[in-house]
């Protein structure tokens, strides 16, 4: 990478950090690209060589930092996953991920804010940066490893995905209706649930 490109990089990344401190701590809706920029130092426009706008680099950093738990959890269970079977290992990556939110809430708070279903599918096909993982990748070779298929696969993991992602959040932040940890035993059962139903034996 030349030094034009590290330059480019550095303005963009500097713009992303910038935006999240501010997305964590005032908020998105009090946030405006004149604080991004004037807190990033670098003018505005060049923030739109980057993003088309403020929603823009939301997603962005939604779907950069989902991945980020990814490859943060498939690094930790590196070596672990492959005695598992299907279900066991999404589970194991499921737990991994609601422990690192439950260290860091204010990601949570942020990334559970601004998920939608079309950000996290980006987030999944289409990593937007050199260290973030294809989980789409990583999910169709569990798939293909399974010695069962599955009937509409993509549904399964957004109703699991959904299911996590509405009952941690309150569980974490609130403790309600029960801490993290009661839940937990009961969300995994779940999950198995939404797996057995999706399942056809080869």
């Amino acid at each position: 990478m030349g030094k034009v490109e590290v330059n480019k990089k550095m303005k963009e990344n500097s713009l992303l950090k910038t935006a999240f401190e501010f997305f964590t701590t005032k908020g998105f809706s009090k946030t405006s690209i004149t604080d991004i920029v004037n807190q990033a130092g670098v003018a505005k426009g060049t923030f739109y060589l980057y993003f088309k706008d403020k929603y823009d680099i939301r997603n962005k950093l939604v779907a950069h930092k989902s991945s980020q738990i990814f490859r943060n959890a498939l690094n930790d269970l590196s070596g672990k996953l492959d005695s598992l079977d299907f279900e066991d290992r999404l589970i194991a990556i499921v737990d991994n991920i609601i422990n690192q939110l439950n260290d860091n809430q204010m990601l949570l708070n942020f990334i559970s804010k601004n998920l939608s279903w079309g950000v996290f599918k980006t987030a999944l096909t289409s990593p937007a940066y050199d260290d973030d993982i294809n989980f789409a990748e990583v999910y169709e070779a569990m798939l293909n490893e399974a010695p069962y298929s599955f009937n509409d696969p993509e549904i399964m993991l957004f109703m699991i995905i959904e299911l996590v992602s509405s009952t941690c959040y309150s569980a974490i932040l609130y403790e309600d209706p029960c801490s993290l940890e009661q839940l937990k035993p009961h969300l995994y059962d779940t999950i198995c649930m939404i797996i057995s139903r999706h399942r056809t034996d080869r």
